[in-house]
């Protein structure tokens, strides 16, 4: 007979009574080949598979209309918008560190919701994309008044509430964002984040104690981002001295130092985490998607978020980092289970956090 802890494995959905999800799926499976955690986030970004979803993506690619959007203190974010259908939702999705709108899971994702008639905004964190030139100010994960500006200028336009899906660390900070909604003034149906950093601390440990690949992916897109910052701020950045420092932890400590007022490299990483109580003021309807085997961030974490009557967490046994594929070509499940979300109603059912035994 399968056991408790087996059977809750593939939907982890708390231990107080809930709503029951509507789920395209009881559960992900994808088939042998596709089982490893590693081979999962690995192809959630894979140029191999770029080809044909930028071709699925083509009329949502066809209509897209930029944005420059106005955050306050002049900060300007870029945005691409594309209009499915007049008068629908409007839904942001957001991209992951060193990632962009263009990245292959907002592609495909915003193609989806775009088809169903969404008004789809693919919003672009600062010195994502191509985008280094509007603002002289080094990204940082900590610039979350500059994201809620872009949500509020983005009300402002369609004059309509909105509902938000991140990846990785845009779930980060549209989860943060929708715990400030009231302080903020932000306008907020729901929000969804997949495989968000939880805990920054625990994520650069797994970084660092994990396959070197991850650590050598994200330390050369960062490098890249940082030259063309350099290229186009000559007066404000000379970053010749760190040049060959692929160490993140080094490199992340360095540039917080030179270019912000944290104390410390531990003052930072903080001031962005979920942990602790960061989410206890969240009162806006909140989906998380996440897998237990996770490489950059680690489940067990899960555990020390705090639980607001609209949190709800749905845990995976595979999945990986933002993957969640049972095919290489197609929608993933994390993306059905998401039009699923956003199709099924007014807001995502509201219910609890996985245990804490259970993510042991």
């Amino acid at each position: 007979m399968q056991s408790k802890r087996a059977r809750g494995a593939d939907s982890l959905q708390g231990t107080c009574e809930a709503a029951v999800l509507p789920a395209p799926e009881d559960g992900f499976q994808p088939p042998l080949w596709l089982r490893s955690g590693h081979l999962q986030s690995m192809l959630a970004s894979l140029s191999l598979r770029r080809g044909a979803i930028v071709r699925r993506a083509a009329p949502l690619l066809a209509v897209q209309q930029e944005l420059l959007l106005e955050c306050g203190e002049g900060v300007r974010l870029q945005c691409w918008r594309s209009t499915g259908a007049p008068g629908g939702d409007p839904v942001v999705v957001l991209h992951g560190w060193e990632g962009s709108a263009d990245s292959l899971y907002v592609l495909s994702l915003s193609q989806q919701l775009y088809e169903r008639g969404f008004d789809v905004f693919r919003l672009n964190l600062r010195d994502h994309g191509e985008t280094h030139h509007l603002n002289p100010g080094l990204f940082h994960s900590c610039r979350l008044a500059e994201t809620c500006g872009a949500l509020r200028a983005l009300r402002r336009l369609t004059g309509r509430p909105m509902r938000l899906v991140g990846f990785s660390l845009g779930g980060n900070f549209l989860l943060r964002a929708a715990a400030e909604a009231r302080a903020a003034d932000l306008d907020l149906l729901s929000v969804v984040a997949v495989s968000p950093v939880l805990d920054p601390h625990a994520t650069l440990r797994a970084l660092e104690s994990g396959l070197r690949a991850y650590a050598l992916y994200f330390a050369r897109k960062w490098w890249r981002s940082l030259q063309k910052k350099q290229a186009t701020w000559p007066a404000e950045y000379d970053l010749r001295d760190l040049r060959g420092l692929y160490d993140l932890r080094r490199l992340t400590a360095e540039l917080i130092r030179r270019y912000t007022d944290f104390p410390s490299l531990d003052a930072y990483l903080s001031g962005y985490a979920l942990v602790g109580s960061r989410l206890a003021s969240l009162d806006v309807p909140a989906l998380i998607i996440t897998a237990l085997d996770d490489p950059i961030i680690p489940a067990r974490d899960l555990a020390h978020l705090a639980c607001p009557p609209g949190l709800r967490i749905v845990v995976t046994r595979r999945g990986g980092h933002c993957g969640f594929l049972d095919r290489l070509t197609g929608p993933t499940w994390a993306e059905r289970r998401i039009l699923a979300e956003l199709t099924a109603g007014d807001t995502i059912p509201t219910g609890c956090k996985a245990s804490a035994q259970e993510l042991t």
